[in-house]
């Protein structure tokens, strides 16, 4: 397959300075509805990734998100999200930026050029073969996540990327790659807008799914999430009520007692 760096390619709209803000809503909107059928065309390689995911935490291994620019700064916000969510240690999920933490707030754009140094940033990690690594660049030639991919590969490493761009390097450097190609961007080569949002929705999948998979998850609860503000103590308790058909006192006793859900529900049931 050919490599066309698409995500660079000219936008499909001009003049944008000429338009008023509800036409350029409106193609905004319009491009921004083409990104989930995009994704949808991948559904069979984001589930090949999935699985393998979840095969590595299984033996006790941890996911990787390493990316550089919006790419980076998405795969740590996902990764952030888990441990709140599903209630797994902040080890389990772990999102690896270029530039370090500064760059989640402000750009630090030529941290992406250096090849060793996501690599050097795994190895901080003690990265390992139980591990699963995730590269995410858009453009797919990112030398930052592509370095750190090369070397994973080299100390056997399993590894997958996300991608906009396909038949990127990236791409061929990763037994599972998923390549979303959302075409060329309202303001050309601004990968932060589709590109972005296309990265989002595969992480969401692959974040949720896994953890579904490993069992943190009851029918469609969040019953071991971290109860850590009143928004998701009275959110627990509601799942407490709902599950065991008890009023709001009883579900306040248990959680209290219990301090989690899933063990407040499962002591109550016993």
């Amino acid at each position: 397959m050919s490599f066309e760096k698409i995500t660079e390619s000219n936008s499909n709209y001009d003049d944008l300075e000429l338009k008023s803000s509800l036409e350029l809503l409106e193609i905004i909107n319009k491009e921004d509805k083409s990104v989930a059928y995009n994704v949808q065309k991948e559904l069979n390689n984001i589930n090949n990734l999935i699985l393998k995911v979840i095969e590595q935490i299984s033996k006790g291994g941890r996911l990787f998100y390493i990316g550089s620019g919006t790419s980076g700064r998405l795969g740590v916000v996902d990764a952030s999200e888990c441990p709140p969510t599903f209630g797994v240690e902040n080890t389990l999920v772990n999102g690896i930026i270029a530039g370090g933490d500064k760059a989640i707030r402000k750009s630090i754009e030529n941290a992406e050029d250096e090849p060793m140094k996501g690599w050097e940033d795994l190895l901080e990690h003690n990265i390992n073969k139980k591990d699963f690594v995730i590269g995410i660049a858009a453009s797919g030639t990112t030398p930052y996540v592509l370095g750190a991919i090369s070397n994973c590969n080299k100390n056997n490493i399993p590894s997958g990327c996300i991608t906009c761009n396909p038949g990127s390097p990236l791409s061929l450097a990763c037994k599972y790659p998923i390549e979303i190609n959302v075409g060329p961007e309202v303001v050309t080569g601004s990968s932060r807008m589709k590109a972005g949002t296309a990265q989002k929705l595969v992480l969401n999948m692959i974040s949720t799914i896994s953890m579904i998979k490993i069992g943190k998850i009851k029918g469609n609860k969040m019953v071991d999430m971290q109860l850590s503000n009143d928004k998701l103590v009275n959110r627990g308790k509601n799942i407490i009520m709902n599950t065991l058909g008890v009023n709001k006192k009883k579900a306040s006793e248990l959680l209290n007692i219990h301090k989690s859900v899933r063990k407040a529900i499962k002591s109550h049931i016993k």
